[in-house]
This record gives C-alpha cells, structure tokens and sequence, in this order.
C-alpha cells in the first residue's frame, strides 16, 4: 500500500507570531529558522508552538512579532543528543504559510474557524499507559509512530481523555490508528538529582477522535479503485 505522507501527518494553525526568528540548521544550501507561534484556545488561554519554516518560504517578507498567520504543514519530531543523554524535539513543519488579512482584528476561536487541528495515522509503538486523576478524570498517554519519506519516522506523543482514555486501555502495540486533535504546549519541572529544577514545556497532541485503521479493507478498497481506474 503506498503511503501519502501528506495525508498521515497534517497540521493546520492559525496564530500570532510571539518571537523574532532564529536561526535552525541549514541542509544543501537551504536555511531553515524556528519561530513561536500562539493559538488561542476555546478557555482563553494559549498554545505556544515552536514552527521551522524555510527561508524559500520567506523571500518576500519577513516574520513581524504580533502578525497573523496560517500554517500548513507537519507535526514532527528529532533527536536531540546532549552528551550522553538522548531527548526528543517536537516542531511543526511549515509548507505553506499565508498572512492574514485585517491584521487588527483577534484570532477568533469558534465552530467555524479551524485554528488548531492535527489529524495523524501512524502505528501505537509502546503500550498506552491508563490512569485517573485525583479527581476521577481519565487519561491514556500514547506514543504514535507516523511514517516520513526516506524511511523516517516522527514519535508524537498524544493524550486522550475520558472515553476515548478507557478505549486506548484496549489498544495493542503495533496497531494502525488515525487520530484527530490539537497540538498543546504544557509547561512542567524536570527534577534532577542533586535537587536542581528545570522549567520545560512539553508538545504534544490533545485527542479530540481516534479510531483504528482497518488495513485489510483500505487495501482492498484501495485494489477496487485501482481496478475500476483501469476499466475505464
């Protein structure tokens, strides 16, 4: 089955631009920047999402802080080694981006504006971990595998709530599912052993549906089509 990398991994944002750009890493003559975008959510608070965009993306203008932006891209991940420590870099991988109109105007969250929607099919590659809060309410952390060009791999962690939560419980590893939400960022302290803290934040996707892919009837659906194609 040919997999289309732009269908199994698809983020949509709308924000503000919160930072000036900086400098990323540069691959055959080709700069790429990372800058912070906001996205309102539905409480009035906010995301901040780290995006990395190409400067092929920016030959007619710059990043303004406060601008109004919409971004097409992918949620992806990368190792970062420090030292002999292994962490993983969470980042929004922007493919197209368009300036908005009446800049003056806020971002509205509602029904009928999408600001914030990841939709993800990739493989549960560790065992999800259900638990409950203090307060009852039920929580599934899950590692999802999405599958990039050249034989790459993002790891997105997700976290779903409630029913979706107790479902995931079920879930085996190895499993093809796709996964509709939001991208969040969670602020946190990593606590390390001589007693020092470290203020982090943390990426991940907020769970709004999931179901599993049936593989065997996308394939044979897929065949069908393909055969339909050649009658014609």
């Amino acid at each position: 089955m040919n997999t289309n990398y732009s269908d199994n991994n698809h983020i949509t944002l709308v924000g503000k631009v919160t930072s000036e750009k900086r400098f990323s890493h540069e691959i055959y003559g080709e700069k790429f920047y990372i800058f912070d975008l906001s996205i309102p959510r539905l409480s009035g608070n906010a995301d901040n999402i780290p995006i990395t965009i190409s400067e092929r993306l920016l030959t007619q203008t710059d990043l303004p802080i406060d601008s109004k932006v919409s971004i097409q891209g992918q949620f992806r991940s990368y190792n970062c080694y420090q030292g002999e420590k292994n962490r993983l870099i969470l980042t929004v991988f922007a493919k197209e981006v368009e300036f908005l109109e009446n800049q003056e105007e806020e971002i509205q969250v509602g029904k009928d504006v999408t600001t914030n929607e990841v939709i993800l099919d990739g493989y549960i590659c560790k065992k999800p971990i259900y638990r409950k809060t203090p307060f009852g309410r039920e929580i599934a952390d899950l590692l999802l595998a999405v599958n990039r060009s050249y034989n790459k791999s993002d790891y997105i962690p997700c976290i779903a709530w409630g029913r979706n939560a107790k479902f995931c419980e079920t879930v085996p590893v190895g499993a093809e599912i796709r996964i509709v939400g939001r991208v969040q960022s969670r602020e946190y302290e990593k606590k390390y052993e001589d007693g020092t803290v470290e203020k982090r934040v943390a990426y991940e996707v907020s769970v709004a549906s999931l179901e599993i892919i049936d593989k065997e009837s996308t394939e044979k659906e897929e065949e069908r089509v393909s055969e339909n194609e050649e009658a014609i």
